[in-house]
């Protein structure tokens, strides 16, 4: 209550005490009742009743006076009386109170201490249900590592001797594959360092077999938090384990053979090749068997599964050392890698063990079949490559000894590598740069040796790469060959050469044709649609069929037969002009050039470099002067390649050839230049 309540709340009572003072005849009950009344308020501070029997001596007396005067010593008498009631009122009234309090009290605290009771009784109940019939072990021990109790589940995980698991301490209980640190850990917790741990920790029987469990160990304090027992909680893993290692093996293994598979080999090298410290080494042979697939095709594939598991047993028979691992990471390819060999000649003794081992034929379903394997060697410090670098590496080396005959083993070599490596980059990136319009063409003129004018141009095809710069077309046409990619390179750069070159009749004083050169390939000629195509191009851009002159290596010519010299000829009767390019490099029957649909022969340079210099080589000047001659007899015109002084020039001019091209007159350049030579000439 405020003040102000309390107030109004004490002003009937102290009227109810002056009203009792002055009636008449005297009544104190009423002193009774209001000191009942201030214990119902919860007036019953030590100092309230005095306070109250001040109040009605000093003050009542006063208060509302009487309607007839009374002698003070009546009403003195009077209050004298009034006090004691009230007095034995508030006595009596906090006496009931504090007896009803007092047994209220007795009466929680009995139903308290039996509720206690039940409640005890039903935890142990439960805990009791709880620790027996739990489907997981568990086992309590002291402080002192003795086990003072276990329940069924744990009895039967040991075996079912109940007095065997009993009568030991839990530090009894190692075992040698024990993760480590579990008793380090298992000290902490017992000195009360760490309320719990968990761990995969495995134990032994009493029959001597291993019992593989997930255990959790959990501190027990009492209510000062002094540590007082040790709670364990055990899980039978085994079988789960076990279903885990045998998933394990069939995921790290060869199901054929038996063998480590990639994944085991590779998670091996990745560790051997990582940087230890000191003089860690490694070594690592890469082992592809040669002609295994003329096995499977022509002796099926049961025969060459056969095969592969004999030859997984000899190289398996070559393994002396805990350090050294044979593995099959894929089809008939076999890796061994050897940790911190002694020496190099170590690895290269292995090498020599695997191809030793498979020298002997393998007998299978009545047939002796001969073995023979390429190795790609790759060894040195570790730290220095990545496991991939490594593998690849060794890959790239073993098809280099495949390439030198087989049955042999290579050492890996950085450079080769990087040849290797750089030319598959360059292969992968080939479609995408023809889509993203990563080439383009020089031309070099081709100059007449009579006058000195430009005749036309030979394309040149350029490779713009974003990493690599400008590439000359002998690092990607031989890529482009192999890949197929040529026919639509091929097919671009005759687009754009024909165009320009009818840009250029446009542009030129007197209306002359520059004539075009494009070089085509041995797939080009092979190209169903060569004709067709050509075609198109010539019409697309009105170009006259005389302007284009098509370039065949005299080498895709040799021994052509018919059948690929139809497109050729029919490309002739058209009008355009075929160019047999580096003459006298194909070493061909000079007979068959005449039934060869040519206009031009391309001399190479090889035939014109002693005419360099003065006095020129004698004998350059009669082989030119003979090839020269025999060309004109066949109404051939002679193209020289490779013109770099102009005493070169002159001699060429003497001897007869035609036109010549070279860095004498001009290197490849964009089509402006071109134009430009053009004008000067005519000019």
């Amino acid at each position: 209550m405020t003040r102000a309540e309390f107030e109004q709340h004490l002003i009937p009572q102290a009227r109810r005490l002056a009203a009792a003072l002055r009636t008449r005849p005297f009544d104190p009950s009423a002193g009774l009742e209001v000191g009942a009344a201030l214990v119902a308020a919860h007036c019953t501070d030590p100092g309230s009743l005095p306070h109250t029997l001040g109040v009605i001596d000093s003050y009542l007396t006063l208060y509302c006076p009487p309607e007839e005067p009374q002698p003070v010593e009546q009403l003195r008498a009077r209050c004298t009386r009034l006090q004691h009631a009230v007095a034995a009122g508030f006595a009596e009234a906090l006496r009931e109170r504090t007896r009803s309090e007092q047994e209220a009290m007795s009466r929680a605290a009995l139903r308290a201490q039996a509720d206690a009771e039940q409640a005890l009784h039903r935890s142990e109940a439960r805990f009791r249900a709880v620790f027996e019939g739990a489907a997981i072990g568990i086992g309590i021990a002291d402080m002192d590592g003795r086990i003072v109790d276990i329940n069924e589940s744990l009895t039967r995980m040991f075996g079912g001797l109940e007095h065997h698991v009993r009568s030991r301490r839990v530090t009894d209980w190692t075992h040698p594959e024990d993760s480590p640190g579990v008793w380090r850990t298992l000290a902490e917790l017992m000195r009360g360092e760490r309320d719990h741990f968990r761990v995969d920790k495995p134990y032994y029987r009493n029959d001597g077999t291993v019992l593989w469990t997930n255990l959790t160990v959990s501190l027990l304090r009492d209510r000062d938090g002094t540590p007082r027992y040790m709670l364990a909680l055990m899980e039978d893993i085994t079988e789960r384990r076990l279903l885990n290692l045998r998933l394990r093996y069939e995921a790290t293994h060869d199901a054929l053979t038996g063998l480590p598979n990639r994944t085991f080999f590779f998670e091996r090298l990745e560790s051997a090749v990582a940087a230890r410290g000191g003089t860690a080494r490694f070594g690592l042979c890469y082992l592809d068997l040669d002609g295994f697939k003329a096995v499977n095709d022509h002796l099926g594939h049961a025969v060459g599964d056969q095969l592969l598991v004999a030859v997984a047993d000899r190289l398996q028979s070559c393994v002396t050392a805990p350090s050294q691992l044979v593995a099959r990471i894929g089809g008939d390819e076999f890796v061994a890698l050897i940790t911190d060999p002694p020496e190099q000649k170590d690895v290269t003794d292995f090498a020599e063990r695997i191809l030793d081992a498979l020298s002997t034929p393998v007998s299978i379903a009545g047939k002796e079949l001969t073995v023979r394997g390429s190795i790609g060697i790759v060894d040195g410090p570790a730290g220095k490559l990545g496991a991939a670098e490594v593998l690849r590496s060794a890959d790239i080396t073993m098809y280099r000894a495949k390439a030198a005959g087989g049955n042999r083993y290579e050492h890996a070599d950085p450079e080769a590598d990087t040849r290797v490596i750089t030319r598959h980059g360059l292969t992968n990136s080939l479609p995408m740069a023809l889509q993203r319009g990563e080439f383009f063409i020089e031309y070099q003129p081709l100059v007449r040796l009579s006058d000195g004018q430009v005749h036309g141009a030979e394309a040149l095809v350029r490779w713009s790469h974003p990493l690599r710069g400008v590439l000359g077309p002998d690092q990607f046409i031989p890529l482009a060959e192999n890949t197929g990619l040529i026919v639509p390179l091929g097919r671009w750069v005759l687009e754009e050469a024909v165009r320009q070159a009818r840009d250029w009749q446009f542009q030129h004083i007197d209306g002359k044709a520059l004539r075009v050169n494009v070089n085509l390939s041995p797939c080009q000629l092979h190209h169903p649609h060569l004709v067709r195509d050509t075609v198109e191009v010539l019409k697309e851009a009105g170009l006259e069929p005389s302007s284009l002159c098509l370039e065949v290596t005299e080498s895709a010519l040799i021994g052509a037969d018919e059948t690929l010299l139809k497109p050729l000829r029919e490309l002739a009767d058209l009008g355009v002009d075929i160019a047999l390019d580096d003459f006298g490099t194909g070493y061909s029957n000079l007979s068959n050039l005449r039934r060869m649909p040519l206009s031009t022969l391309k001399l190479d340079r090889s035939f014109t470099r002693g005419m360099q210099r003065e006095p020129a080589d004698p004998i350059d000047i009669k082989i030119v002067e003979g090839i020269v001659s025999l060309a004109h007899t066949l109404d051939l015109a002679v193209t020289v390649e490779g013109v770099e002084t102009g005493v070169q020039a002159e001699h060429l001019r003497v001897l007869g050839c035609d036109t010549a091209q070279g860095w004498y007159y001009a290197r490849p350049g964009p089509p402006e230049r071109l134009h430009t030579l053009s004008l000067a000439d005519a000019t």
